[in-house]
């Protein structure tokens, strides 16, 4: 990529100190606080409240203070103290749903990864026209119900983990959904559901090059839905309403999966195409992101979302993947994240890897 994302002032105090890795306390900390100590950088774990009990659980992925602070709303108010104490903040689903997408790019802290990517992720519609302008293979979109004229799946937007997703098979099954939110209209497309966690370095001269750097494959996982998982046939979803149920899509765990080898030219396309263009609209993304979709039975991958931060399902895979283990044994998101950081200060390049 070679251009700044951060301004040199946000920055600045990161020339003379050692930084900080921080994350809010949820989604996948462990992982990054554990990657982060591996590499020999101190911690920070942000908490709304007094810091959750399980951490004593796990000593190598405690962090090693906590930041209590009254609401997650209210984490721009410590902005100068973060910036004191050296902080890079690590942006996770949670995070950026629970602090909002806005105030996220607005928080003057240095941030791991390029925070123009929300704005393109949180909206839907602006995420699709980014992956259908990249080339890649997507379900159909329905305006309006009227449009309908198969199975969907409705979904809100920003990281929700599933929840208020409402599946229909028909135009008649839609009128059921009474929206609470902006959402889309989706074709529901039969299939295997794949997760794949990508990371895009772009300090890299080797490996997979994309643009100025390259992308690596880390892993891949399936996630557990509640109560709709082992359901997916659409008639199920009838006969669970006629007991009084509400099927719904809120992600509860992951399972780790591979994908038949032949396959991954066709990912590493898609991830790449993916890069290039987000480089193109906002200046490119940094570190993790995953490609979510479903591969048909005539092989052809077709992308319903993207998150363009380090997701649970990597969590999986403190111990390392059974890709990333082709990389280095044993390699985390999370400590991909911290050695990428090591990286840019050592060549003095953390404006390319900060925002």
């Amino acid at each position: 990529m070679g251009t700044s994302l951060s301004p040199p002032s946000r920055i600045a105090h990161l020339e003379d100190k050692a930084p900080t890795v921080s994350t809010l306390c949820s989604h996948s900390s462990l992982q990054i606080f554990h990657g982060a100590r591996r590499e020999g950088f101190r911690t920070l774990g942000i908490t709304p409240g007094p810091p959750p009990r399980f951490y004593e659980a796990f000593p190598l992925a405690r962090p090693d203070r906590f930041l209590e602070v009254p609401t997650i709303r209210a984490l721009p108010e410590y902005s100068d103290e973060l910036r004191r104490d050296g902080v890079i903040l690590v942006p996770h689903g949670s995070f950026v749903e629970y602090l909002g997408p806005e105030a996220f790019t607005r928080l003057d802290v240095p941030v791991f990864g390029n925070r123009a990517v929300i704005e393109w992720e949180s909206d839907r519609r602006k995420e699709r026209v980014w992956l259908e302008s990249a080339g890649v293979r997507m379900p159909k979109r329905y305006e309006t119900p009227d449009e309908v004229d198969g199975p969907v799946i409705v979904k809100y937007y920003g990281a929700k983990g599933g929840k208020g997703f409402y599946l229909a098979k028909n135009r008649a099954a839609l009128e059921r959904f009474q929206p609470t939110g902006p959402h889309v209209i989706q074709e529901y497309v039969l299939g295997t559901r794949y997760y794949i966690h990508f990371f895009y370095s772009p300090l890299s001269k080797d490996g997979y090059r994309v643009g100025s750097g390259s992308l690596e494959l880390l892993g891949m996982d399936r996630r557990d839905e509640a109560n709709i998982d082992e359901l997916y046939k659409l008639g199920a979803q009838e006969e669970l309403h006629r007991v009084g149920l509400e099927p719904t899509f809120v992600v509860t765990g992951n399972v780790p999966v591979i994908l038949r080898e032949s396959l991954l030219p066709q990912i590493f396309d898609i991830g790449s195409r993916i890069i290039e263009r987000s480089i193109e609209l906002f200046g490119g993304m940094v570190g993790p992101f995953c490609v979510e979709g479903i591969m048909t039975e005539d092989l052809q991958f077709k992308v319903f979302e993207i998150s363009t931060r380090i997701v649970a399902g990597t969590s999986l895979f403190i111990s390392g993947s059974p890709y990333s283990d082709l990389r280095e044994p044993g390699l985390s998101m999370g400590r991909r994240i911290s050695q990428e950081i090591h990286r840019a200060r050592d060549a003095g390049r953390l404006s390319e890897i900060l925002s």
